[in-house]
């Protein structure tokens, strides 16, 4: 059965028939898939009319966005450029520090890996809003893991060569899922699990912030609300009411600026520059009381230079490459997640377009670089890449100022912070983390979704009372759970005519639309695999029997099943199987069944299996609904070739009526080819 004639057809009152002859090779149906899954952008079309020079300059330009925007570059966007990087850079010197200390590394480290990731980036990166540095969330998650093995109490050299072997196989694992395409696996993080995580991990980096606020030197080094709580009592001899009041002022600043920056969103340098200024503050503050004295604990000294090289540090021995690699895997997925979700969004704003692949291999690189140079993960921040979006970037070069700045640092500036108050990094941290419980998205999903809010606080719950491990881990499980359910069990659902059109639609949704007499129209719309083809059987049959039971009430019989295949994409031979037996379940009770819109994925196989020419039949498969209630309308007047009786046979011709029929048929009758019993008999008088 091939493909008519078309619309002219249509208008002769010929449907246009399913391209059943339809065919792809192997090898094209292979290619074709493995483009779809991994190449989904396509991004090297147009590259086979070039010469292969041009090819291979394009390739080059791909995967070193650099050479895209680099020629182009201008004095006027330098100028945007320059300001942007200058204001991100006074926010990277308070956060490279703070988040430093959060990981429990010296707080160089943190301007460290503010120096030589960013010009990486620059490289690299696809992202003209991306700032890069540290953050909060990976930090706590790679200290709470490598705590596991050693404290930096117990052996601190152990413990930052395990940082920066972790970042090293961090950047291994996201540069290969960048360079393989694989950045599917960072689409399990659903935003439920994002939101909630990030909530949770806010909670308790809150939380653990009141050692510096109270100015304590000893705390639990573990990260769960009921250890961490325990701790600030239990060491409460120590409590220091001078850092505290210093520390209740910072947090009203930060907030005032912030809530500044909401009022008049021109003054965003505000609030950008506020943790600078508490640094500053804060340094000349305690250098004038002597606060290390007098119960405001300080950073410390900082050592002047840029960052020695740490290839010599790197441990890939068996007891130390373990929890290197469990820590640098689960880190550089959250960090994954994190950097391409802002670039993605501050991109949308402009209308731009980044690619998630270029981004893993921006990011695997800065990290691989980074652990030859002493610097501990990084990715891209929110709040360092909205202070660089609302400060008017043009390109990544914003990255290669702020380094320059911090390089200006790490060779002149180093030691003057180290009076800065340990107090005014705890503050600078809150104010950082309040902005990421966000209660309004929870109580969104618990209105829109309550699958999404039960995901959203498994990870919320499992942070806070248990571990960030756990809690991530339960909550991509209950996702993926949630995922499969779908596979396992999707949906089907009734068809009906809307008036006064062709169109059918749920007849749930629309209470309106009307059901077609004596034919059940179902449609699926799931790929029909192993997982769902015994569901998917049990469901149109129990379908099935209860469109029997209302044709029943209304005197009537149901003699045809339709089956929407328009939103099935696959099928296995599993399912091609389950579809037989319908076939033969609704063969024995006199229903016949029709396939309408099958793709050409499912024609292919359903052809090759004989499923349509020795089970069906060419005849049954239509092109649309409306095409196949016709055809079946149209038979209403049987051909029945012969009837046979216990004593004689009887020759019916089409021109004898159904009542003419019934009157003679015995128990068993054939119709066509097909041997038809008793529950024909109640049919008859219907087919018209």
């Amino acid at each position: 059965m091939g493909t008519a004639s078309g619309d002219d057809d249509r208008h002769h009152g010929v449907a246009e028939r399913v391209n059943l002859s339809a065919r792809r090779p192997f090898a094209e149906a292979l290619r074709s898939g493995l483009a779809e899954t991994f190449f989904p952008d396509d991004p090297f079309r147009g590259f086979g009319a070039l010469p292969p020079g041009a090819r291979a300059w394009g390739a080059l330009k791909y995967f070193v966005p650099a050479l895209e925007w680099a020629p182009r570059y201008s004095l006027d966007k330098f100028k945007y450029d320059l300001l942007a990087g200058i204001t991100i850079a006074s926010l990277a010197i308070p956060q490279g520090i703070s988040y430093a200390r959060l990981a429990n590394l010296p707080p160089i480290i943190g301007l460290y890996s503010s120096f030589v990731p960013p010009l990486l980036y620059a490289v690299f990166g696809s992202s003209n809003n991306l700032a890069v540095g540290t953050v909060a969330a990976a930090s706590l998650m790679l200290a709470s893991i490598i705590e596991d093995e050693v404290l930096p109490e117990d052996d601190p050299e152990r413990y930052l060569q395990l940082f920066y072997t972790s970042a090293f196989f961090t950047g291994i694992f996201q540069t290969a899922l960048g360079v393989f395409r694989l950045g599917l696996i960072v689409d399990f993080l659903s935003r439920s699990t994002i939101t909630g995580f990030m909530g949770g991990t806010a909670m308790i980096i809150i939380m653990q912030q009141l050692k510096g606020l109270l100015g304590m030197k000893h705390f639990t080094p573990k990260t769960d609300l009921i250890s961490v709580v325990g701790s600030v009592f239990h060491y409460r001899h120590e409590w220091k009411w001078q850092s505290a009041v210093l520390g209740i002022c910072f947090i009203l600043f930060l907030l005032s600026s912030k809530h500044l920056r909401k009022k008049m969103p021109n003054l965003f340098w505000v609030s950008a520059i506020a943790p600078f200024m508490v640094v500053i503050i804060g340094g000349v503050f305690a250098f004038l009381v002597k606060g290390d004295e007098h119960g405001i604990p300080i950073v410390g000294d900082l050592k002047k230079g840029i960052n020695p090289i740490s290839i010599s540090q790197l441990r890939f021995d068996t007891k130390n490459a373990e929890i290197a690699v469990k820590a640098g895997l689960m880190s550089g997925i959250l960090a994954l997640a994190e950097g391409i979700a802002v670039g993605r969004s501050l991109a949308m704003i402009k209308n731009e377009q980044i690619d998630g692949n270029k981004e893993m291999i921006a990011f695997g690189m800065m990290n691989i670089v980074g652990s030859f140079t002493s610097c501990y993960l990084t990715t891209g921040p929110f709040s360092k890449s909205a202070v660089n979006f609302h400060a008017g970037c043009k390109t990544p070069m914003s990255n290669v100022v702020m380094s320059v700045c911090i390089l200006l640092v790490l060779l002149f500036l180093a030691p003057l912070f180290k009076y800065t108050p340990l107090v005014a990094l705890s503050s600078i941290i809150v104010v950082a983390m309040i902005g990421l419980i966000k209660v309004k998205e929870f109580v969104h999903l618990y209105k829109i979704d309550k699958f999404d809010f039960c995901i959203c606080m498994v990870a919320f719950v499992g942070v806070v009372f248990f571990t960030m491990v756990i809690g991530l881990s339960a909550s991509v499980g209950l996702s993926v759970l949630r995922a499969l359910l779908y596979v396992a069990r999707p949906a089907t659902c009734k068809l009906g005519s809307i008036s006064g059109t062709e169109i059918f639609r749920d007849t749930k949704q629309y209470p309106h639309a009307k059901s077609v007499p004596n034919i059940l129209v179902l449609q699926l719309g799931s790929p029909i695999y192993f997982v769902n083809a015994g569901y998917l059987r049990e469901r149109i049959l129990r379908w099935v029997e209860d469109e029997e039971n209302i044709c029943k009430g209304h005197g009537q019989d149901l003699q045809y099943l339709i089956l929407d295949l328009g939103g099935v994409t696959s099928i296995d031979n599993t399912g091609i199987g389950m579809l037989g037996e319908v076939h033969k379940g609704l063969d024995r009770k006199g229903i016949r069944l029709a396939l309408t819109n099958p793709r050409l994925q499912v024609t292919e196989k359903l052809v090759l299996s004989g499923y349509i020419k020795d089970t069906i039949g060419e005849e049954s498969v239509f092109l649309t609904v409306k095409d196949a209630i016709t055809s079946c309308r149209s038979t209403g007047r049987m051909n029945c070739e012969t009837v046979v009786d216990d004593k004689q046979d009887y020759i019916l011709t089409s021109n004898e009526r159904h009542g003419d029929i019934r009157q003679r048929l015995r128990p068993h009758v054939w119709f066509g080819k097909r041997r038809a019993t008793s529950p024909i008999l109640r049919r008859l008088k219907y087919m018209d």
